[in-house]
């Protein structure tokens, strides 16, 4: 009787959580809701836990990727990859860059992400119609404001054509930014920023886009979004 009364409250927790995340996933559901299990002396695993949400069809299904955001065959040069085996001690050490799309009611809008690896604050960030370098350019030069002039960081991302052209990387060199690219296509070399693109899409706004946006601009009507960006983000 008393585990039974123990998964009524965990549930309750759980459904008051999802109505401001409704797709916040089980993990990040079980470590939000430690400090509830201490405070009411619940002794409940990860194991357990992850049951409850199965036998109460609360697991929350991943997303089919379906539109590819990265053109890599162009003739812009592709630089080498430092960002690997790197680890960013203070913030603007390491940046990572990524492009997400938000699928809305008639078409889809392009999320442009740049994120701090120590913070994993969003430093610098763009949502627009198209893929086009200029709307990069606006994502890089919101996060450029917040870099201290003598710090020298590194700027990863993938091969795409928005990172390789000559006006990005010029403005990347212009403010003592290191230039570091994937060397392939694995998703595993810009893992930070396909993360927080995850988090974002799947966790905090997947509900929000059922209507047009206005693009281009900040989602509209999105608090869980312009929180994350001026805050951190994981």
């Amino acid at each position: 009787m008393r585990l039974h009364l123990q998964e009524g409250l965990v549930l309750q927790q759980i459904q008051q959580i999802r109505k401001h995340q409704p797709r916040c996933g089980g993990r990040k559901l079980f470590i939000e809701l430690l400090p509830f299990f201490d405070q009411h002396n619940i002794k409940m695993g990860r194991d357990a836990f992850f049951d409850l949400l199965r036998r109460n069809k609360l697991l929350v299904r991943k997303l089919k990727r379906n539109v590819y955001t990265t053109m890599s065959k162009h003739h812009f040069r592709r630089y080498p990859n430092l960002a690997k085996d790197f680890t960013p001690l203070k913030a603007h050490e390491l940046w990572v860059a990524d492009i997400t799309y938000i699928p809305t009611k008639h078409r889809h809008a392009y999320l442009f992400l740049i994120t701090d690896a120590y913070s994993r604050k969003i430093v610098g960030f763009h949502l627009s119609d198209d893929m086009k370098v200029s709307s990069g350019i606006m994502a890089l030069k919101k996060a450029l404001a917040q870099k201290p002039p003598d710090a020298i960081v590194i700027h990863h991302s993938d091969r795409g054509i928005q990172y390789c052209s000559t006006e990005y990387t010029n403005l990347l060199q212009q403010h003592n930014c290191q230039i570091s690219m994937t060397q392939n296509s694995d998703p595993y070399e810009n893992a930070i920023a396909e993360r927080v693109n995850g988090i974002l899409k799947t966790e905090l706004i997947s509900n929000y886009y059922k209507e047009p946006l206005r693009l281009p601009g900040i989602l509209p009507g999105v608090l869980p979004f312009t929180t994350i960006a001026e805050g951190t983000a994981a």
